[in-house]
């Protein structure tokens, strides 16, 4: 299984604590690099030596909301190429359908019980660590 590099894009930090209390529960040793929105997101990114392998978005932020960042995501040709997850509490079908459309890896929904967060997680790493991914 590879080590990622997860680029966690979410504003509310109980959700950012939670995402890394779940993978060092689980002892996976993957790097979670953390931006509080689109604009944090985007600057990161721009450091194109030190790209993320996958990217886990939530679609309700300040700033750029997930939408706006996955349109500017999929309109560079060296960033479109990531993986880009959904990882919400929104199981709005029209957001589904234009995540969809834009060009996502995954739409998943975040469940209120920790455990099956955290199940889900497990999941949603261990299928991408073990997928062949494009570096650019």
């Amino acid at each position: 299984m590879n080590k990622l590099k997860v680029l966690l894009i979410e504003d509310d930090m109980i959700e950012v604590m939670k995402l890394n209390r779940a993978t060092s529960s689980l002892q996976l040793n993957h790097t979670i690099i953390e931006a509080n929105n689109g604009e944090d997101a985007l600057k990161l990114l721009e450091q194109k030596d030190k790209l993320p392998d996958i990217i886990l978005l939530d679609l309700n932020m300040p700033k750029i909301n997930g939408i706006e960042f996955l349109k500017i995501l999929k309109s560079d040709s060296r960033l479109k190429y990531i993986p880009t997850i959904i990882l919400t509490t929104s199981n709005n079908q029209r957001d589904l359908l234009e995540c969809f459309n834009i060009g996502i890896a995954g739409y998943v929904l975040k469940p209120l019980k920790y455990e099956e967060y955290v199940s889900k997680i497990e999941k949603l790493l261990a299928y991408w660590s073990i997928n062949e991914l494009i570096t650019t």
